[in-house]
């Protein structure tokens, strides 16, 4: 290190001087500065966004913002059009007992909103709340309930409805009474009205009920977690005993929590179950524009089976609306939108990509919107004043991501974006307008207001200080390419040291996430991890990254041929990038290393091991090592049960390899991560002992699978894995050929 620095001082007064010569240029040249981790993890290269708005009736959309000098919070009004602030809705200084809340959402007409505050964690993505609702005319305050989830109004507004102790509540907005709609819930054994850590986490929704449109039922999922195992973490905390966090967690092949539709009458205050033949999930409930027909969906467990029911409500009884399989799986989405003849708006892989449908409410085709070899990848609404469908795809190319209107007879396509980079929309509740954020891999996001037709009105943010800040130090530029993998032509970028010299062998370090459906090869704005890996180059370490089989925006075959088979053939395609690459004059061979977080790290694991005489170096942050351990949802999706598929599982687990470890390995994971469990790093390392392999090892007590929790976290695990790579990469001084075998 000192040496580095004597060398950084010295450029600095010797650049451009010849003694030599006697013409001395004695112009000043600038001298780039070096990333450093402590200014990424201290927050120096932060972008400015934009807070999350809430799009309101009309032309408007609301802010949480905070008023440092009163120190309270407020909701505030603004106009799409102007971006300006047209009223204050409530402002926390005014409330007895509520200065500061963190959430606020409105009723249909935007007169109430519920108010919620002291939140506590349930699971990843979950919380308990004390809630309360304020009146905009009367500037009202009154608490809805405490330690709650999910309160939402009903359609009238008279009503809200949340959960408690896992059961739901009604609460009447007029008269303060309180119904309690189910009686059964219990801790680790029945839910009602949310769901349980598996649905929550793949299936992506907490919030298990659904008020009818016109507020007279609700539809609720009934989850019974009676035979689901329980899974303990030991909370290590700053108590002198430790203490344990139990929860029910299904891992792959055993017992799902059974889950049922029930819609309870609020005129009659009875429940019923409704029927809907075989399942094994259901993964969607939705409201049509009918007042009693609800739509669910269901899947069988290899969810390769989805069928879409109408139910009624007046008699709980279903029949299948639609119907969909694949020789994979089916995924999931939240595209399903009803127009105004009850006819609907649906999203699927059936050509082969991902296109938008139009069916009628009895379900027949009535045509395909999109089409074409690219991926729909947002779906953002229908203007019925415009006859018009707003969306994302990947039509300009997979790693770039561009916002389209097309009408909804699949004519009249507008490209309403740039066509370059990642654009995503945030629309007004009307789709009158759309606040476009648009970001590169050269440029930080940035904010821009459009109208529906696709003309720019008004740039609101473009991080130009951030950009200017990053001309003062050594970035390179993030080249876009293809390579031939395997007789497939896979995605890729790299990043070199900006002092480039072809001439000169460098080590490599491969980044990949490599998970089904993902894209890590994007034409985006990545932030910390980039940083990062700009950090490594101005070290003198080429960092590549590379989508290979399996990934997503390529199609449905492409993403599905690893099916059944995880860790297999994106595995060989790491391997045989590695070794393709090794080939160009400037990559050294042999020192070649690859890293990853969670299915990354359970790839890279897989890598140093099955491709031992490729790499010498590898990372794996909170890996999961074999996927018997991680759970039914995902899992089965991509491999169907341990019990039908072994081999698939077992022949990719890198546990079973662990004998094959030749080269540097560190092994990373937080005690307290209820995603992906540390069992699945505890059974490696007994493989590794087993096999008497040296590795080295961090573990982060009671941290989360970001491993972010706490001061420093995220500086230490990455000062650990820079000082890692550094160590057995860019310092690796040892054997010219790597022995083969």
């Amino acid at each position: 290190m000192k040496k580095l620095l004597f060398v950084l001082i010295a450029s600095y007064f010797f650049t451009g001087c010849n003694k030599n010569s006697s013409n001395i240029n004695h112009t000043p040249v600038a001298v780039k500065d070096d990333i450093t981790l402590e200014e990424i993890w201290g927050g120096e290269f932060s972008t400015d966004r934009m807070n999350a708005l809430n799009s309101m009736n009309g032309d408007f959309y609301s802010l949480l913002n905070y008023n440092d000098e009163t120190q309270s919070s407020t909701v505030d009004k603004y106009s799409y059009e102007t971006l300006e602030k047209v009223s204050t809705l409530i402002d926390g200084k005014h409330l007895k007992g509520l200065k500061t809340f963190d959430s606020y959402s409105f009723n249909n007409d935007e007169t109430k909103l519920i108010l919620g505050t002291d939140f506590k964690k349930v699971y990843r993505h979950s919380f308990k709340g004390t809630y309360y609702m304020y009146d905009i005319a009367s500037e009202k305050l009154s608490l809805i309930d405490k330690d709650i989830q999910v309160p939402t109004f009903s359609p009238d507004s008279k009503k809200v409805a949340y959960a408690k102790n896992n059961n739901i509540f009604i609460k009447d907005l007029t008269t303060s009474q309180i119904t309690q709609v189910t009686k059964d819930g219990k801790t680790n054994n029945i839910i009602n009205g949310t769901t349980d850590w598996v649905y929550e986490e793949e299936f992506a929704f907490v919030r298990a009920f659904e008020w009818s449109p016109d507020s007279k039922h609700m539809a609720f999922l009934r989850f019974d977690e009676s035979n689901v195992r329980e899974f303990s973490m030991g909370v290590t905390g700053n108590e002198l005993y430790p203490t344990e966090h139990v929860f029910k967690y299904p891992k792959a092949g055993e017992d799902n929590a059974k889950v049922s539709l029930h819609i309870y009458n609020l005129s009659n205050k009875n429940a019923k179950k409704v029927g809907l033949g075989n399942y094994e999930y259901i993964a969607r409930i939705k409201w049509s524009n009918d007042n009693a027909i609800l739509f669910a969906t269901t899947l069988n467990r290899h969810q390769n089976d989805l069928k879409l029911h109408a139910v009624n409500a007046l008699r709980t009884s279903s029949n299948i609306i639609l119907h969909e399989t694949d020789k994979a799986y089916v995924d999931i989405h939240d595209n399903l939108t009803f127009l105004d003849d009850n006819s609907f708006i649906w999203t699927s892989e059936r050509d082969g990509f991902n296109h938008i449908y139009h069916y009628d409410g009895s379900g027949k085709l009535i045509n395909q919107i999109t089409k074409g070899n690219w991926e729909v990848t947002n779906y953002y609404g229908y203007n019925k004043e415009k006859k018009a469908i707003y969306y994302q795809s990947v039509e300009n190319g997979s790693i770039n991501r561009g916002v389209y209107s097309i009408g909804l007879d699949g004519n009249n396509k507008k490209l309403l974006s740039n066509s370059e980079g990642t654009n995503t929309a945030a629309f007004s509740k009307n789709l009158n307008y759309f606040i476009n954020t648009h970001s590169s891999s050269t440029t930080p996001p940035e904010y821009t207001l459009y109208n529906a037709e696709g003309n720019k009105l008004k740039d609101i943010k473009n991080n130009q200080a951030l950009k200017d800040k990053l001309t003062d130090y050594k970035i390179s530029p993030k080249e876009f390419s293809t390579i031939r993998i395997n007789g497939y032509d896979l995605n890729m970028w790299m990043i070199k040291p900006a002092d480039f010299n072809e001439n000169k062998k460098y080590p490599l370090l491969m980044f990949q996430y490599s998970g089904p459906g993902s894209q890590q090869v994007a034409n985006r704005w990545n932030g910390t991890n980039d940083y990062w890996h700009q950090m490594l180059a101005q070290q003198g370490i080429i960092v590549v990254c590379v989508d290979g089989r399996g990934t997503g925006l390529k199609g449905r075959d492409f993403k599905k041929l690893t099916y059944k088979e995880l860790g297999k053939l994106e595995v060989e395609d790491q391997i045989a990038a590695a070794k393709k690459l090794g080939e160009r004059d400037y990559i050294n061979e042999n020192n070649i290393g690859i890293w990853g977080w969670s299915y990354g790290g359970f790839m890279s694991t897989n890598c140093i091991l099955k491709g031992n005489d490729v790499f010498s170096t590898a990372i794996a942050v909170a890996p999961v090592t074999s996927w018997r351990f991680y759970d039914t949802v995902y899992t089965e999706r991509y491999m169907q049960t341990p019990q039908e598929n072994a081999s698939g599982y077992d022949e990719n687990s890198p546990i079973n390899y662990a004998d094959k470890l030749e080269g540097n390995y560190l092994l990373v994971h937080g005690t307290g991560d209820d995603n992906v469990h540390a069992q699945n790093s505890m059974r490696m390392i007994n493989a590794l002992v087993k096999a008497n392999k040296q590795f080295d090892l961090a573990i982060y007590p009671d941290r989360a699978h970001g491993i972010y929790k706490g001061q420093n976290t995220r500086l230490h695990l990455y000062k650990k894995m820079t000082d890692f790579v550094t160590k057995n990469l860019k310092n690796n001084t040892k054997k010219e050929v790597k022995i083969k075998g």
